[in-house]
């Protein structure tokens, strides 16, 4: 690892200790060996001025679950020292006092909740302080030798503490075990199981140190061995219909609806294709940090997919029982990652940010795992420590922060047609909902519109069926499943009447707006009838109640469409998947109508463009984004009892009526 220091960009912030703070904070949070999503921690002491005008010593330390890689100066907590000191002090305090204690100690009520760290930042005389959960340190601790080998590694000069909870306990234990210490003559502090802690007076100095500790630990692993980990390996052939049924399983054992991401990479297949694999994955995590996100081990996935995640959630259970005190409630029993053997691994969230977490802390573990054995074989912290970790209410808190849930949180959508106008409006309003979109559309820069993670934007001929079969495995490849499918892909052709009718006009209408959706439907069946709560919303459109004349390429087209979806509301009932119907009218913010248009069809009628645009009964304009209003609640659960139904979406229209 190599320092990232620019002299440069330091030399612009001046002498503000927390914009340095701030500086360096980044550099250690943009190095994913150091820090993994809002976890390590970083302080600067300030002596400041309160409201009264006196000068006193603030520490100014990263608020709990901040993003190291992206924090700003308001990110950082300003508690007063003295207050912090004393804490330490103390025989005894609660996880809830000590919450209550470092809110108390602030001097901005605004200011996000500092760090369970906060005290331990305290006690260390140094201007600045820095604490990661460096892989490399890691992967030497949790080992059988790992005290010793760090003892070994960095000489007398390196302090050394027995794994001890995170906040109080551990705050009262190095209080305690350094009131005697020459802070000077040390390089650092490593926390053994938990990570490593530098300080200097400046921000480079701190900063600096931590790289040269992390460094040393990488180049020793590098003398021990040959490869960091196992050999990558080429992929089997993947069974998506498995994938769909394992995050059906875990979305049934936690009790809502999970994301599911197959990591296929050479390193993934590598992990899952050891031989003890099944035995050194579970042996615990790489910090008892990651407990909150990744649980304390993975599920392992054999031959009975839906039958290892049922025996994981058994073994959860018994975990808890042999460890809970009493008054605690059992947090749900499902995996945050699985070991499929012999295929690749496998990370489970509720959000795509969890998804990305996950898999994250799937990375580091499955390789820091790996160096480990090298060393003689991995080593987590004792069960009951794990679970302590788990179970602790400010590792909650954590996650309690952000945890609203909007209505389709966790399911995973097909929108067609999904570039523009009403297919659009559904895909950005899906995802807004919480749901993951895969974005499909003829448009050839499909994927350049949708290069959110969220939404998966993908060119796709709805009537080729090679086309749509890709879309379909690519995006349960991508998400795990599917839940929901908004079939909304046509095409408006020009008008003729049925005398005058050309066989092209006639045949393009048919395999756009009925045939495709007909190949669609078949080809997301077999993965709708594994979803969550799965729904199907096909837009027709008010020309079936209500066909015109010249228009009957699309109307005849629309009604086969109608007729299919009510066919299939029939059919798939038993499986459990709704399936409604839409009939838009006079959706003028789309690509099909153009101004010159627009001006045209209103002259016709003898009508002005805004007349024309709210010609009905309610005298409203009808957007894409009122159709795709309806067509999420229609996928959701306000319409979780409903299926078969046709509903308009026109502002009232009088020949229907």
């Amino acid at each position: 690892m190599e320092t990232r220091w620019d002299e440069d960009a330091a030399r612009k912030l001046g002498d503000d200790p927390l914009q340095l703070r701030v500086y360096t904070s980044r550099l250690l949070g943009r190095e994913p060996d150091l820090v993994l999503h809002g976890g390590g921690n970083t302080s600067v002491k300030i002596q400041g001025k309160n409201l009264f005008g006196e000068e006193e010593a603030l520490l100014y330390v990263k608020g709990s679950g901040r993003d190291m890689a992206t924090i700003e100066a308001p990110g950082f907590s300003p508690v007063r020292l003295d207050a912090l000191v004393k804490i330490a002090q103390l025989d005894q305090l609660s996880d809830r006092e000590m919450f209550k204690s470092l809110r108390a100690a602030l001097v901005d009520p605004d200011a996000p909740n500092p760090s369970v760290e906060s005290v331990l930042h305290a006690l260390i005389p140094f201007k600045f302080v820095d604490h990661t959960h460096a892989d490399a340190v890691l992967a030497i601790t949790n080992t059988a030798e790992g005290e010793s080998r760090i003892r070994r590694i960095y000489g007398p000069n390196m302090f050394i503490v027995p794994y001890v909870m995170p906040g109080f306990l551990l705050a009262r234990k190095i209080y305690r075990m350094t009131r005697r210490v020459d802070w000077q003559r040390l390089d650092g502090m490593i926390l053994l199981n938990h990570g490593v802690v530098t300080f200097g007076e400046t921000a480079r100095d701190s900063y600096e140190k931590m790289i040269r500790i992390v460094t040393t630990a990488e180049k020793y692993h590098q003398r021990q061995r040959g490869r960091p980990h196992s050999p990558a390996q080429k992929a089997a052939d993947i069974d998506l219909m498995t994938l769909a049924r394992l995050r059906r399983e875990v979305s049934r054992t936690r009790k809502a609806a999970m994301f599911a991401r197959l990591d296929l990479g050479g390193d993934a297949v590598g992990f899952a294709n050891r031989a003890d694999v099944a035995r050194i994955a579970t042996r615990g995590p790489l910090t008892a940090d990651h407990v909150t996100r990744a649980k304390s081990i993975p599920a392992i996935i054999g031959s009975d997919a839906e039958g290892s995640i049922r025996r994981y959630a058994e073994a959860y259970l018994q975990y808890f029982e042999r460890n809970a005190n009493s008054g605690e409630v059992c947090l749900d029993p499902a995996p945050r990652w699985a070991v499929w053997l012999g295929r690749g691994i496998i990370s489970f969230g509720q959000r795509l940010k969890d998804l990305r977490i996950v898999s994250d802390i799937k990375d580091h573990t499955m390789r820091s795992i790996q160096m480990a054995e090298i060393l003689g074989g991995w080593q987590a912290l004792p069960e009951e420590e794990i679970f302590r970790a788990e179970y602790w209410e400010l590792q909650q808190a954590k996650l309690d922060q952000d945890r609203s849930k909007p209505p389709l949180q966790g399911k995973v959508a097909v929108v067609t047609g999904a570039a523009s106008g009403i297919g659009r409006a559904c895909a950005e309003l899906l995802r807004a909902q919480g749901a993951a979109v895969a974005a499909l559309d003829i448009h050839p820069e499909t994927g350049e519109l949708f290069s959110r993670e969220e939404i998966l934007g993908q060119v796709c001929d709805v009537t080729r069926k090679e086309d749509v079969e890709r879309a379909v495995e690519c995006t349960i490849q991508a998400f795990g499943g599917l839940d929901v499918l908004i079939s909304n892909a046509g095409l408006f052709p020009a008008g003729q009447h049925i005398s005058q009718m050309d066989g092209d006009n006639w045949d393009r209408s048919l395999a756009l707006n009925l045939s495709s959706h007909q190949f669609l439907l078949k080809t997301c069946i077999p993965y709708l009838e594994l979803g969550i709560d799965p729904s199907v919303v096909v837009v027709a459109s008010k020309n079936v109640p209500a066909p015109g004349p010249g228009a009957g390429a699309y109307s005849v087209a629309k009604a086969g469409l109608t007729q299919l979806a009510r066919v299939a509301a029939l059919e798939l009932a038993g499986a459990g998947i709704r399936v409604n119907i839409l009939h838009p009218n006079a959706v003028f913010d789309t690509g099909l109508w153009t101004p010159e248009l627009l001006r045209s069809r209103a002259e016709q009628y003898g009508l002005s463009v805004d007349e024309y645009k709210t010609n009905n009964l309610l005298k409203v304009e009808v957007t894409a984004r009122d159709v795709a209003t309806l067509a999420c609640a229609m996928a959701g659960p306000v319409f979780a009892k409903t299926t078969g139904a046709q509903i308009p979406v026109d502002g009232g229209n009088d020949r229907v009526v």
